[in-house]
């Protein structure tokens, strides 16, 4: 077995070999981009790989077990929570980021006497958690696996605890998401203790609600077959206009959704937990290129712009908004679905401007990461565990990086672009915040005479920015 390990490196401790170990692991299985293609950054051989996966094995089994403690708030929450999920077998934790919501329903795993759990996250989250795990060292076992993954587990054992991480977004309505039926398919099958995980459980709608639960016997909505027979009692429908043909709008659940889920929900605050914070927020404007500010002035006018090879095309407002927004920030796609970056004013303002600072960028289309990896180059990062362990800088989609992550380790936070959702905006920016840090500094990277000074004032709102809203913004533009 030590011939098929990475060799210690040295003065590195079990640990430190372990995240060394993941580092190579996450490096080897980096993408990128090629020809419209997802392909790898590197080619390796099967043994390598081997290699290095048995040597994160073996540096992970010899780590010091159990050096965790629980928080005492954390204790507290593990004893009602283990008591709620015996009761009920299931349980909601409603805990606020950087709570612990993670390490506290592997506590409760542990209370309720599982032998196998099956943890479901995000796929940046995965290695953290499978730290945790390893550090508090219970006697069942995990596996931890992402979303999209479930279709390859769902069967393949049978499960005594499922944890479904950042579980909100399984609240889609009105008809359920395949990841969320792909859960309730675990659930009726195998009739596990569910724990169900949110920092922010109903972000845009109580509606959100219905599909996170339903699958699950004792559930407090267990009554109605279907959501649309959920929303006659719990939902004020209304009509709304889209396209010119009215339809109806679930989006306006009522307050007695929660009210139905407290007997089954443990809620705690940053605040509760110790936490002092407080978020500094500054926008900084960047002049962009004079043909960025042409070509947007021209798709505003003519709504099509055609080149010797594609087409950029806003024959509707979605569209419009949408190419405005990629332009500002110095991206396009065409309708080829082929993308191009335009302007690099940006990426080279926060080059210039956070030299020498350790930041965590978000940015919103995939063009962008182009944009800022061509300027940044060897010292951007998409890996967590490589901006943890490097001088690296890193990059995070807002979507995709807004949950389930923490950038404790960045200086500040810049956004290359902004997202159109108020969740987005509120999630995302709380990525560095831990119980010893007492500030928090957040930049916005923004055009002149831009539409992002827009979207900030809707999302800040806490209202999703909507092409209602860019109608009216359009002639100010």
């Amino acid at each position: 077995m030590v011939n098929q390990i990475v060799n210690r490196l040295s003065g590195y401790s079990d640990e430190d070999m372990y995240h060394y170990c993941k580092l190579l692991k996450d490096t080897l299985e980096s993408t990128m981009m090629h020809k419209g293609e997802e392909v790898r950054r590197f080619s390796t051989d099967p043994q390598t790989e081997e290699k290095i996966n048995n040597s994160i094995k073996f540096y992970l089994d010899k780590m010091e077990k159990g050096n965790i403690e629980f928080r005492d708030y954390q204790l507290q929450i593990i004893k009602t929570g283990t008591e709620c999920l015996q009761r009920h077998r299931f349980l909601y934790l409603a805990m606020e980021v950087r709570t612990g919501k993670t390490l506290t329903s592997l506590g409760i795993c542990s209370n309720v006497g599982a032998k196998e759990v099956l943890f479901v996250t995000k796929k940046k989250a995965i290695s953290s958690i499978e730290y945790d795990y390893a550090m508090l060292g219970p006697e069942y076992n995990i596996e931890v696996i992402n979303y999209e993954s479930l279709h390859l587990v769902w069967e393949t054992k049978r499960w005594d605890v499922l944890v479904l991480d950042e579980a909100h977004s399984l609240g889609a309505f009105a008809k359920p998401s395949q990841r969320a039926e792909l859960c309730a398919k675990i659930i009726s099958q195998q009739k596990p203790m569910v724990i169900l995980l949110s920092g922010t459980p109903t972000p845009e709608s109580y509606s959100q609600m219905y599909h996170q639960v339903y699958a699950i016997p004792n559930n407090p909505f267990a009554e109605f077959k279907n959501f649309y027979r959920f929303a006659d009692h719990y939902v004020d429908v209304k009509s709304k206009k889209v396209n010119s043909v009215f339809i109806k709008d679930y989006s306006h659940g009522k307050e007695s959704i929660i009210e139905a889920m407290k007997p089954y929900t443990i809620s705690y605050s940053q605040k509760e937990a110790g936490f002092v914070n407080n978020i500094k927020e500054e926008i900084l404007y960047v002049t962009l290129k004079p043909s960025t500010y042409n070509m947007a002035a021209r798709l505003k006018r003519d709504l099509v712009i055609e080149g010797k090879e594609e087409v950029i095309l806003a024959d509707t407002s979605v569209k419009l908004m949408t190419k405005l927004h990629q332009m500002y920030s110095g991206t396009i796609k065409f309708e080829s679905g082929k993308s191009m970056i335009i302007d690099t004013s940006k990426a080279e303002f926060i080059k210039e401007n956070f030299e020498g600072c350790k930041i965590g960028i978000f940015y919103k289309f995939k063009e962008e990461y182009e944009a800022l990896k061509q300027v940044f180059g060897d010292e951007l990062t998409t890996d967590l565990e490589d901006f943890n362990s490097t001088w690296k800088n890193i990059a995070l989609q807002i979507v995709s990086g807004r949950e389930g992550i923490s950038l404790k380790k960045a200086e500040y936070l810049v956004y290359y672009n902004i997202d159109f959702s108020a969740t987005s905006y509120w999630q995302s920016r709380d990525r560095m915040t831990t119980m010893d840090r007492k500030e928090s500094e957040v930049y916005w990277i923004f055009a002149e005479n831009g539409i992002e000074d827009k979207i900030y004032k809707a999302v800040t709102d806490k209202k999703d920015y909507t092409v209602k809203h860019f109608e009216k913004d359009l002639f100010s533009l």
